[in-house]
């Protein structure tokens, strides 16, 4: 198969990483930028090497220049955009959360289906080695008693927004806030490792302007509970840990994994005296951290498969309904909750 030519909507920092893990995996070329203004879709060409550009998604959509889309766009266009370029033939990897609310998700899987092309999450921490080697060491815990994840980090917006300003992070009609910005790096990996649970139970702070700043969520499961806390209005560089029955596993950083070690309990481990040392489990990254999330996208291309076995459907579909009942919860609304745009 020739290089799978990708076109890329939206010109941030977050596609730049993302560009940089790409270029790592040689069977894909990087061909098109779309961006509304024709300035800054040229500068964004020029910085990176790409030679088309578009004013116009439709137009990219429609193009024989490219076979997938790369969807880095606000969040309200997530399922918009994804849909207009999958009716096209076009593959989309859209970028977290994949869309404003589980309806919206519903029906970009749904077109993915009916067109039979490639949609997945870019939700990256799942596809990287140390989350392989988690689900692949999670028995060792024995029985699973409790799953615990932290991701909270100040904002660098935070500072202008109580200046009076309304940054985009912090905007509903964005659907955006804590819970979707960093709230799904603390909740997809628990539904990939657990499946949905059978209780939801949030708190939070909201801003002003109706979104959420930070929040806590108690979640059941049968024999287990799940916390998470994220906030964009405090840091915190607390760990994150499963525990179970037989000893306990321990990751750095929920969003970029770069450590991962077991713990037994005491008694448990095989050979003389108690042993209770953290044993590393650590995989190196031989990539660039996005590299492992374009790798699996063209794979599933490649394959012929509409979805990711880790970053499947399924997965990103749970992990909005839950995040749907934590907004619920929380009364945080966004306009894109009261229509669909197909």
């Amino acid at each position: 198969m020739s290089k799978l030519r990708l076109g890329v909507v939206g010109t941030n920092f977050i596609t730049d990483w993302v560009i940089t893990g790409a270029r790592q995996d040689e069977r894909l070329e990087l061909t098109a930028v779309c961006s509304r203004r024709q300035e800054t879709a040229a500068a964004f060409a020029n910085k990176h090497g790409i030679r088309h550009i578009f004013t116009s998604l439709d137009d990219m959509a429609r193009s024989p220049l490219i076979d997938a889309v790369y969807i880095a766009s606000p969040n309200f266009l997530h399922a918009s955009q994804s849909n207009l370029c999958m009716r096209h033939g076009k593959h989309v990897l859209c970028e977290k959360p994949l869309a404003s609310n589980a309806t919206e998700a519903k029906e970009m899987i749904a077109t993915s289906k009916r067109y039979n092309v490639a949609l997945m999450e870019a939700m990256k921490p799942t596809l990287t080695p140390n989350f392989l080697a988690l689900r692949n060491n999670l028995e060792r815990i024995g029985t699973p008693r409790r799953y615990f994840a932290s991701f909270c980090q100040y904002s660098s917006r935070y500072d202008t927004y109580k200046q009076g300003s309304l940054p985009n992070t912090f905007r509903p009609d964005y659907s955006n806030g804590a819970t979707m910005d960093i709230g799904t790096y603390t909740i997809y990996p628990m539904i990939v490792l657990f499946g949905r649970p059978q209780q939801i139970q949030a708190s939070g702070v909201l801003l002003s302007s109706g979104v959420d700043g930070q929040a806590a969520v108690n979640f059941l499961y049968e024999g287990m509970n799940a916390t998470v806390i994220y906030s964009k209005i405090a840091n915190s560089a607390l760990p994150t840990e499963i525990q179970g029955e037989e000893g306990f596993l321990t990751l750095d950083r929920i969003h970029t994994i770069r450590s991962l070690t077991f713990t037994p309990r005491s008694g448990t481990a095989p050979g003389k005296g108690l042993v209770d040392k953290p044993i590393d489990l650590s995989m190196p990254l031989l990539w660039d951290e996005y590299y492992y999330e374009i790798a699996e996208f063209i794979n599933l291309v490649r394959d012929g498969r509409c979805e990711s076995e880790i970053n499947s459907h399924a997965n990103s579909l749970a992990t909005l309904e839950v995040i749907d009942e934590i907004r619920r919860q929380m009364g945080v609304v966004y306009p894109a909750d009261t229509f669909i745009r197909i």
